[in-house]
């Protein structure tokens, strides 16, 4: 048999892993079940990644890289203001209704790292680099179109972002489509709203002592 580097089972080794805990959760994502999944021996998974936390990593970073992937190539280069906010929502949410396995694995494996010490980083890589290209979105949008920002590029992307992780969690949860698209043009909206200074944020009350 052929000798396979670890460069080149590197993202076999991601594919098997997303496709069997996309189908079965991420507790059921074992160094052998994978390895089994790829049909290699578990020792192929431990040589390339050297443990089963940095296998986690590498498969959260290729879900998150393929949704921003999405995102920028379905969000307009040339269109009005709300008019890409509007775009940048819809695109997020048909990877929602396109892909909600592999939405509902990243949530898992984000949820599985706040209580996992070695895969906190890639937590917050996450969240970081969709903040970053969301912001970076928002803010070439007002930039070429001459749109006043009365709050922060990423303060406008962190709020639309709280927004729609909410959403998706509905909707993995709890689904409905009519509520899901009020919803969603709400949270549009509002972030128009918080981008031109119609909506301002309020001071939150002390609790009573």
């Amino acid at each position: 048999m052929a000798h396979v580097s670890a460069a080149e089972r590197r993202p076999q080794l991601i594919k098997a892993a997303i496709d069997l805990m996309a189908r079965e959760g991420v507790a059921a994502g074992s160094t052998r079940a994978i390895a089994a999944e790829l049909g290699v021996a578990q020792a192929t998974v431990h040589y390339t990644f050297g443990t089963k936390e940095e296998l986690y990593r590498a498969v959260m970073e290729r879900l998150t890289a393929d949704l921003i992937a999405q995102v920028e190539q379905a969000t307009p280069e040339q269109a009005g203001f709300e008019e890409t906010i509007g775009a940048l929502a819809a695109a997020l949410w048909q990877t929602v209704r396109e892909q909600p396995a592999s939405h509902q694995l990243l949530t898992e494996l984000l949820m599985f790292a706040l209580r996992t010490p070695s895969l906190v980083e890639a937590r917050q890589a996450h969240y970081r680099d969709v903040t970053k290209v969301a912001a970076r979105i928002v803010a070439e949008a007002a930039e070429r179109t001459g749109q006043a920002l009365v709050q922060p590029g990423e303060t406008i992307a962190r709020y639309f972002l709280a927004g729609f992780d909410g959403l998706v969690m509905q909707h993995l949860s709890l689904p409905d489509e009519e509520a899901e698209q009020i919803c969603l043009r709400a949270l549009v909206s509002a972030v128009l709203a918080l981008a031109d200074g119609r909506l301002e944020p309020t001071a939150i009350p002390a609790e009573a002592s």
